[in-house]
């Protein structure tokens, strides 16, 4: 098949450029002024931006497992229309892939629903617990993004180390969640500030997460090994890894927005507002935010993670953890950071698609030759986020009502066109 992206306004090193973007068979063929073409299929993308797809390193797609929360269908249904064109998928699932046998039941299921790509995670340890045996990480990097945990931290630095060195050995990457459960209280729900003291809500130390993290600097110190930190919420965590890259250590991380928009002044005692890590202080946003910018945190991942509402609905205390906000990530970054001149656009699309892609080791793009991975914005848009809209079986976002100029209107993956509201 062939598509022409016709009269878009072309993102090209931190400018939008006029030009015709023309896909066949799923790779960018063409660039240019007044491409002609006999396409199959024409898209006129007068007044819109026409962008690389995004690419988000930390997404709950909840399949195999849990399908009352999120399936891969809605969940990439759902990236397609936040502008995302390849994710990794985070192990927390059931069975969770670490063995040969388990990963092929979760790739199967890709293979079947999937709108864009997706690149599943293999658990660290077997049963993805944190401690004891380690998964098969030789036999299963070659087919997965990397290694996690996610949802819980490795307790032992033995343990740690070992699948370092694994990994290292394998070319692969450990995706860290660092949280170090014998340092949060019983009922632990939200950050241990001023909010958690008013309500009496025990409180998560910042420390629970910048404790593992330096631990496995120290760590990475001797092995090497390609380590990438996820979702950093703690000023203490930022200075750490700036310090670790200053010294040339082999470290990464990324944040969400979620965490740069909002702290503990945000709070309301609703489930929407209820994620792991937790918002923190005005000067942990404050620091994020400073990360950001100056290159220590690398890139955006929006931990989508989605629930179902009766898990959300019961405030701050008893629900579940996790929030929405793969549809919003790209809308809320440009209007509040872009839009506000806080950010420039080359620095964001740097953090939401290149970093990420580098990372990763990440193909596809808009350059001629690239598998197509594109995504169409109109950046003139008024709109309020409503997850009565959202693709995405997940409805609890702490930005619903937040007023946004940028809305998804073509995503196209490979051959695929997986979100189309531009005809």
């Amino acid at each position: 098949m062939r598509m022409l992206l016709k009269d878009g306004l072309v993102y090209e090193n931190g400018h939008l450029v006029p030009m015709d973007i023309e896909v066949t068979d799923g790779v960018v063929t063409g660039r240019g002024q007044a491409i002609s073409s006999s396409a199959d299929k024409v898209f006129d993308c007068r007044g819109l931006a026409v962008f690389p797809g995004f690419a988000d390193v930390h997404v709950h797609l909840r399949e195999p497992g849990f399908s009352y929360k999120e399936t891969i269908g809605t969940g990439t249904k759902a990236c397609a229309r936040g502008g995302y064109t390849v994710v990794g998928a985070m192990p927390n699932l059931n069975p969770a892939p670490d063995s040969d046998e388990h990963l092929r039941v979760q790739e199967d299921m890709i293979a079947q629903q999937a709108v864009i790509r997706v690149l599943p995670y293999a658990s660290i340890t077997l049963g993805q617990k944190g401690e004891g045996e380690l998964t098969d990480i030789e036999g299963l990097a070659h087919r997965v993004m990397g290694f996690s945990d996610d949802g819980r931290g490795v307790k032992e630095a033995d343990t740690m180390r070992e699948a370092m060195l694994r990994c290292k050995a394998a070319d692969s990457i450990i995706a860290a969640h660092c949280e170090d459960m014998s340092l949060i209280p019983a009922g632990g729900a939200i950050h241990d500030g001023a909010f958690a003291k008013e309500h009496g809500i025990p409180g998560i130390p910042s420390e629970s997460e910048w404790g593992p993290i330096a631990r496995d600097v120290a760590l990475i110190r001797e092995n090497g090994c390609r380590y990438h930190v996820c979702h950093v919420s703690a000023k203490e965590s930022v200075e750490i890894i700036r310090r670790a890259k200053a010294e040339g250590l082999n470290i990464t991380c990324e944040t969400g927005p979620h965490y740069l928009l909002m702290c503990q002044d945000d709070l309301q005692d609703l489930g929407r507002f209820k994620m792991n890590p937790p918002l923190r202080d005005r000067a942990d946003m404050e620091a994020l935010v400073e990360g950001l910018l100056d290159g220590t945190i690398d890139m955006i991942a929006t931990d989508h993670a989605p629930h179902s509402a009766e898990e959300k609905g019961k405030g701050l205390a008893k629900s579940a953890m996790g929030v929405v906000g793969i549809e919003s990530a790209f809308p809320l970054m440009y209007t509040y950071f872009v839009e506000t001149g806080r950010m420039s656009l080359e620095t964001l699309m740097d953090r939401m698609v290149y970093a990420p892609k580098r990372r990763f080791r990440l193909d596809g793009g808009i350059e001629i030759g690239d598998r197509a991975e594109i995504t169409v914005f109109d950046l003139n848009a008024d709109k309020v986020i409503d997850p009565a809209e959202f693709l995405s079986k997940g409805k609890a976002t702490p930005f619903e009502g937040w007023k946004v100029h940028a809305e998804c209107k073509l995503t196209i993956c490979g051959d695929n066109i997986a979100y189309n509201n531009i005809d």
